[in-house]
């Protein structure tokens, strides 16, 4: 029996690798001999650079850079084997847990150090980078990122306006003169796993702010700022970022860079999947388990198990999704592909009891998971 273990990390539990062992030894206790082929995934988010470094073996580079509030830290990007590609997650310089919550700040907070990640991986000569863009703690617009690459953001005065969303209310010109042909000649990516616009009620600001940090007054202003950053932008360059879906992405990261640099975006999961391998490890294969922490509508959004049931789906393999948690109604999975789904909960348990029995919990699923389709005559 072949099969595939292609999960996302469990978050503040497990990493995709830990998920992939505990489902691994599962489905070892029911059928010993099993062939499991381990596939750690992870949708543009945290965990994808330890994605890209375990199926490229490449280079981790640590960098001392900026925090979202402008105090050094120390932050790692990937570089590939062969030196023409990097991945840099965002979250490493730029995200919410390097910040105490007392510290959130949704107006000032900026991507700076995050850029100068990507200013460094170019600088080492590569074609492209993978701006991996979830977990933010900033509502900036990519302003940041953009500034480290060369981009100056200037006010009705010619003064160049400070760090953060909030000064972008009075934003009236962009400057792209200072950008390289080196920067000019990167291919950008951007990996996401939302599709929010860059403003409005579904917006950067007004569906991720207030886990930033902000009031609903300041809600309302960061809103306004991001407008007038996507007027400006349109005004500069010809391209209309407002209603962009996935330019909300980490505060609007992900608008500016298409906006002002022509950024290519792509659905998190999917980049992933591409880069590990995922559809030659589903050939041939009998059954492939999939997960998350929490499984609900929502997940049908190209959320990992959405990818590997399709996926797996394409080749005739049928998928089971094991999570902390399952909220239903998942019929958008079901019609991906996704065969089942079921929660590793045993009983009532507290989170962090879930939290911290979760390898053994996934192990005991998984082989009750196998025992089924093997008593089903699935293989």
């Amino acid at each position: 029996m072949r099969v595939v273990v292609a999960p996302d990390s469990f978050k503040g539990s497990l990493s995709a690798a830990r998920v992939c062992a505990a489902v691994g030894a599962g489905v070892r206790r029911a059928l010993p001999d099993a062939d499991v082929v381990a596939v750690p995934m992870a949708d543009g988010g945290e965990g994808t650079l330890d994605c890209f470094l375990a199926a490229l073996g490449g280079t981790e580079i640590a960098l001392d850079v900026t925090d979202p509030l402008g105090r050094p830290v120390r932050a790692r990007y990937g570089l590939s084997g062969d030196g023409r590609s990097a991945v840099v997650e965002l979250a490493a310089a730029s995200g919410l847990p390097l910040l105490a919550e007392g510290e959130l700040d949704a107006g000032r907070a900026d991507t700076g150090g995050t850029g100068l990640l990507v200013a460094d991986a170019i600088r080492r000569g590569v074609d492209e980078v993978l701006v991996c863009v979830g977990g933010s703690a900033t509502t900036d617009g990519g302003t940041g990122m953009l500034r480290a690459l060369g981009v100056r953001f200037i006010d009705a005065e010619g003064a160049e306006l400070p760090p953060g969303g909030a000064a972008l209310a009075r934003l009236a010109a962009i400057d792209d003169s200072g950008v390289s042909d080196a920067v000019r000649a990167t291919r950008l990516r951007v990996a996401c796993d939302v599709t929010n616009p860059l403003v409005g009620p579904n917006g950067a600001a007004a569906v991720f702010g207030p886990q930033k940090g902000a009031t609903a007054a300041q809600v309302v202003e960061l809103d306004a700022a991001l407008g007038r950053l996507a007027d400006v932008i349109a005004e500069r360059f010809g391209v209309r970022v407002h209603d962009l879906p996935g330019a909300g992405a980490a505060g609007g990261t992900c608008g500016g860079l298409v906006g002002v640099l022509g950024a290519a975006t792509a659905r998190g999961a999917d980049l992933v999947a591409d880069l590990v391998g995922l559809d030659a490890a589903l050939a041939g294969a009998d059954l492939a388990i999939t997960g998350e922490g929490r499984l609900d509508a929502q997940s049908a959004g190209g959320k990992v198990p959405s990818v590997v049931a399709a996926r797996a789906s394409r080749a005739g393999v049928p998928t089971v999704a094991l999570a902390g948690g399952v909220a239903g109604p998942l019929d958008a999975l079901h019609a991906l592909g996704l065969t089942a789904a079921f929660s590793i909960a045993d009983g009532p348990r507290s989170l962090a009891e879930m939290t911290s029995d979760a390898p053994e919990l996934l192990t005991a699923l998984a082989e009750q998971v196998v025992r089924l389709r093997l008593d089903s005559g699935g293989v």
